[in-house]
């Protein structure tokens, strides 16, 4: 099955202070995406600062090709990134081979949240 590393932000709350960058699969038709035990279809441009929903529970998730830069998220959150792919995120993606060991960094955000800490109960995933 066909898989890209992509940035994965569970959007239940108004903002997420985590995400993960990890191995996304790719359903034959492109429908479905699947991330560990996660099966998500597009919200068809209907969701608020989400384009996924999980089929099982409904929640809504971010999910899109990570950026070069790192800066995929909206606002600050802290980033982890999943073990089978980190070398290959860090080499090929960022660029940064010297950072190939490191499981997580802090995305500074597309946003401003004017030095307010936007809160979430979110669990990582």
């Amino acid at each position: 099955m066909k898989y890209e590393i992509m940035y994965i932000e569970e959007k239940s709350e108004v903002a997420s202070l985590e995400a993960n960058i990890g191995k996304v699969f790719l359903s034959k038709t492109g429908k479905t995406l699947e991330y560990k035990n996660h099966k998500l279809q597009s919200l068809k441009g209907s969701g608020y600062k989400a384009n996924y929903f999980d089929i099982e529970t409904g929640e809504h998730y971010w999910v899109s090709n990570c950026r070069k830069d790192g800066n995929d998220a909206l606002y600050k959150t802290k980033v982890l990134v999943d073990e089978e792919i980190r070398e290959e995120y860090w080499v090929n993606i960022r660029g940064l081979p010297e950072l190939k060991n490191q499981s997580s960094f802090v995305s500074t955000g597309k946003h401003q949240s004017g030095g307010k800490e936007p809160m979430s109960k979110r669990v990582n995933i």
